[in-house]
């Protein structure tokens, strides 16, 4: 049977990752530290040539990570496009982790600007930003873990319709490999994984990290719950144990303290 499976990246170095003054920069672009670090790990990814999609949040860093460092999977298929997924965006309200507008986005990414035309923008509304108190992506806890939700789920779909197709085309089908840019907050409620987490930082990850999941249940699982595959950790933590469902609770608990300290949330 094919496999879903999902590349989780955060996003290179950004002119905010470089001081606190720098987060009240709007939507701000990589360093060039950051893109270089885009070409290391265009160079060390080994999937690119079983990538099947290629997913990034609409923030520019996100989407300049994805088009950098996946330029092989680009030039493979010239068809192929970067989606830009709203619900995969930074937690925050803060200014370095509210986007710009669509029509902003468009001129730089999809006119021939700095994304040569590849980059899909068309799941984002003009309330795709918005991280007001009303809004879905407001920095809430339980909204937050909504929309973590609600993305583990299209992907899911995602990769369920492309077996699908495939398994019409080639009898028994391929596996799905689903490269996903996102954030380092935002990553731990998309994996439901709270290891590493340093609330200080608001991320276990580092920049241009990645990992490789699978989902766990099946079409009955609401929660489309991912696991890390026994290669990802195993490239990372060697035969270190996982946390306990309790340490996950408590570092969870502490992210929610975070989150109500610093944005009522």
């Amino acid at each position: 049977m094919p496999t879903i499976y999902i590349h989780l990246v955060r996003h290179a170095q950004g002119w905010h990752n470089l001081s606190k003054e720098n987060e009240a920069m709007r939507d701000p672009d990589l360093t060039p530290f950051g893109r270089d670090q885009c070409a290391q790990l265009a160079r060390s990814f080994p999937h690119h040539d079983r990538v099947t999609h290629l997913v990034a949040s609409p923030m520019r860093r996100t989407l300049y990570t994805c088009l950098l460092s996946f330029e092989p999977v680009l030039n493979n298929n010239k068809e192929r496009k970067v989606v830009a997924l709203p619900d995969v965006q930074e937690i925050s309200p803060l200014p370095c982790d509210t986007g710009s507008p669509v029509e902003a986005l468009a001129a730089e990414f999809s006119g021939g600007g700095g994304g040569a035309g590849a980059v899909d923008l068309g799941l984002l509304t003009p309330e795709w930003n918005d991280k007001s108190d009303g809004s879905v992506y407001a920095p809430r806890m339980d909204r937050l873990e909504a929309r973590a939700r609600r993305a583990r789920a299209w992907l899911r779909e995602l990769g369920r319709e492309f077996i699908a197709a495939s398994q019409e085309g080639r009898g028994g089908g391929v596996d799905a490999h689903i490269v996903v840019v996102t954030h380092g907050g935002f990553l731990h409620f998309l994996t439901q994984d709270w290891d590493g987490m340093n609330p200080a930082q608001g991320t276990g990850w580092v920049n241009t990290e990645w990992r490789s999941y699978e989902f766990v249940g099946g079409e009955e699982d609401e929660e489309a719950r991912l696991r890390e595959t026994g290669a990802s950790w195993r490239r990372r933590r060697g035969s270190e144990v996982a946390l306990t469902e309790t340490e996950q609770m408590e570092l969870r608990i502490a992210m929610k303290g975070r989150l109500e300290e610093e944005w009522g949330a």
